[in-house]
This record gives structure tokens, sequence and C-alpha cells, in this order.
């Protein structure tokens, strides 16, 4: 996502490269290119043109002190202005209410059914919530059966009334099931509509005047680029919602939609769908998406998903056997397993500032550690716990078990015994006085 509008704003910067100060007319020329790529990747022109303004007018009002460059000073304007753009502050989704009640709307094939599972997960999760799920599209034969499936893969109850095709009453019999049996988060997933149907819209309407959901959000793919806008704008006119959904992030979008959405139905994105796997969801941060547009990468992302990996009993056991070199290939399975766990590894290694670039034509593949699994998974418990008794035959016997090479293991086998010497080498360095003594033995 946002890899072209990211090339061509840094092509846009470098206007600015050597330029002793910001002047009428390389800002103009700069914002020229700005606005051209921000409508090349589908942002409303009106959007484009009131952001370019605002740039040029911040820009000519600055002095430039002698310690930032121009460029330097450009790229923190647009920074700040696009994070303005798509919010400001991080939008949070209201948990009031007993029960809480989320009403998901939004067009058909838009990944409302799909989202409503991952934002029970999500929320069962980070929040401690006891969801139930209610399926209340009625029309699209697969729906109730997709919902139960996704209910069935999070662990959570689905409420379905499948000889009633009444949605509003079925929402209604769900909230009063979930507070007879103390479930404290409802998530209606609806039918998919178009916005010209009237006859469905006045039927969401009154689903949500018979709820009284705390949240309604609009869920749209971001695919569709300035059409989701459009459709936004519409929806907003008849329900009123209080947050979008932009799903679908991970694909080859143009991300206008992001950028445009915010400004024209002034209601904040809250969530961002980032790939198919149930957790594959994110609250909507507008700062740290402007730093990822301008190639600064996301830290504070990539933290958090490892902290919602990170099991500090673990952790210092693992320390423990770094330092007396115990680390084996059971703790390597374990930190592999955990790296897996925290999303697509591309997305992963492009929130790190500088590596999206690098990996722009780079395929990593989800499955690459896939035949180092397979490695570690044909050795015995004690060849794991102890490497250094695997020889020569015992080579041969992982190699075909794994279906890999000999080549691959003596490999792994190399790979594996030097990081063990980097991590004990690194938990030394936490005593460097023992480290000295130990050096001057030798």
């Amino acid at each position: 996502m946002f890899e072209n509008l990211s090339e061509k704003l840094e092509r846009s910067f470098k206007i600015l490269k050597g330029q002793g100060k910001i002047t009428e007319i390389n800002v103009a020329e700069t914002l020229k290119d700005v606005r051209r790529a921000l409508l090349d990747a589908d942002v409303n022109y009106k959007v484009a043109k009131t952001f370019t303004d605002t740039v040029k007018a911040k820009a000519l009002g600055q002095n430039v002190i002698n310690a930032i460059k121009p460029q330097e000073l450009m790229v923190k304007i647009v920074h700040d202005e696009l994070a303005s753009l798509m919010g400001g502050d991080t939008a949070q989704v209201n948990l009031s209410g007993n029960p809480t009640v989320i009403l998901m709307s939004g067009l058909q094939g838009s990944g409302k059914t799909t989202f409503s599972g991952k934002l029970a997960k999500k929320l069962k999760s980070d929040k401690g919530k006891r969801p139930l799920l209610v399926a209340c599209d009625v029309y699209r034969p697969a729906a109730i059966e997709q919902l139960k499936v996704l209910a069935e893969q999070i662990n959570v109850p689905v409420y379905t009334e499948e000889g009633n095709k009444n949605p509003v009453e079925i929402a209604k019999h769900a909230i009063d099931y979930a507070k007879q049996h103390h479930l404290d988060l409802v998530i209606v997933d609806t039918a998919g509509r178009l916005a010209v149907d009237e006859q469905m819209m006045d039927e969401i309407e009154a689903i949500k005047k018979a709820i009284k959901p705390q949240e309604t959000l609009f869920v749209v793919d971001s695919m569709t680029g300035q059409d989701a806008v459009n459709t936004a704008k519409e929806f907003n006119d008849r329900l009123d919602f209080d947050g979008v959904v932009l799903t679908k992030l991970d694909g080859d979008t143009r991300g206008g939609a992001a950028l445009s959405i915010r400004t024209v139905v002034t209601k904040p994105i809250k969530f961002v769908g980032t790939g198919e796997k149930l957790d594959a969801v994110d609250l909507f941060h507008p700062s740290r998406m402007a730093d990822r547009i301008l190639g600064m990468g996301d830290i504070v992302s990539l933290v958090e998903k490892a902290q919602q990996q990170f099991d500090e009993k673990k952790a210092r056991e693992l320390q423990r056997k770094i330092a007396k070199n115990e680390f084996n290939f059971n703790d390597f399975l374990g930190q592999i397993q955990q790296i897996k766990k925290m999303g697509n590894l591309k997305e992963l290694a492009s929130m790190i500032p500088g590596v999206g670039k690098a990996l722009k034509d780079i395929e990593i593949d989800d499955n690459a550690f896939k035949g180092i699994e397979a490695i570690i998974s044909s050795m015995t418990e004690k060849e794991r716990v102890n490497p250094s008794i695997i020889n020569g035959s015992r080579r041969k016997r992982i190699a075909a078990g794994s279906g890999t090479s000999l080549q691959e293991v003596n490999r792994l086998l190399t790979q594996f015994e030097q990081t063990r010497k980097v991590m004990k080498a690194a938990t030394s360095m936490k005593n460097p006085m023992q480290m000295m003594r130990n050096m001057r033995r030798r």
C-alpha cells in the first residue's frame, strides 16, 4: 500500500535538494508534483488541492534555520498535514453500554463478515470482552455459515435465527440473548447493500433505531478507490455512522480512500484490515500512517506487535539459557513461531525505516521458515536439546525426513551455532568487567 505514492513524494522533495532556502518558485514546483502524486493515488481532487494549498502557506510562512534544510522542513510540514488529513489523533472505539453493541454496515463484498470476526477476536484478547456475533444477513446464502465458521475459529458464540427473515427482530433478540448469558459485546453483521437501494437502506436504518448501537461502523474495501469515498458519504447521510473501517489495505491499492475519506465524511477511520488472517486488523493511527507514506517506517507498531507476543517469564528463561550457552533448537523453533504470529513478514519488515523501499521489488514468502521448521521437526528431542551430537549419519536422516538436502541441514546447523555465539556474546556485554577478565584469562 502507498508504495507508488511514497516514491512520487520522495521525487517531489528532491526538487528542494541543494536549495539554500524555500521560495515561492521552488515550493510551487514541489507542490505541483505532490498534488499530481496525490491525484495518481486516487485522492479526491478537492482534498488534494486544499492539502497542497495548506502546505504551501505553512512552508512560505516558515523561516528555515541553519540546522534544517528546506527539503527536511518540507517533509515535516507534509508529514504533519498528512496526519491531520487522516484525522490527527487515533480514534478509539466506544465500548460503553452493557452490552456494548456494534453495528456493521457497508456494500456487498466489502468484508463486513470477516471484519466482524476479526473485531470480536481483537476486543476479546485486547479488552477482555465476551463477544456475541449476530447473523443479520438473511439474504446471502453463505453469510450465516461464514459467520459460524469464523465464530468457531475464535471460540465465541454466534446468534442466528435461520427461520426468521426479519433482521430487526434478530438483532433485538440477540441483545436479549447477550444479557441473559452475560455477554458484554454484541457485533451485528448485516447484509451488504447499495446506497441507491431505498428498501435496504430503510432496513439498516430500522436496525440502528431498534438496537441503538454504541458504534455504527461503515466497512469499505479500500481497493474501490475514490468510489469508496463517494459511497461512504452516501451511507453517512443516511446512517450518520461513527467511524470507518478500511479493509484490504494489504492489496494492490493506491490508498486514496485513506487520505480522502476523513475530510469528505468528517468521520474518523477507526480500523484497518491488513491481511487475511483473523489477527490482521489494527487501530488506525494517522501519524504512523503518515510516517509510512513518507518512508519513515513504523517502529511503534512493530514494537506493539512484538509486545503482544512477548511472554516475560519465557523471556527471562530464554535469557538464562543464552547466558549459559544452553539455547537449543526447541528455543529457536519457539522464536520462529512468535515471529510468524506477528503477521506478514514483508509488512513487518516495512515498518523498519528505510527497509520498506529496499524490499519494494523483493517477494518475501510467508513460508520462508517452512524448510527450517521441517528440519527441526525431523530431529529427535535429544538432538534438539543437544545439537552437538548431530553427526554425519544423523544429518542424512534429518535431511531425508524433512524433505530437504544435506546442504540445507548443514547450513542451518552452521547458522544456528553462529547465532548461539553472537547471542552469548551479546549477553556477556551486560557485564563488561567479566568479559575483560575472561579475555585476560585467554
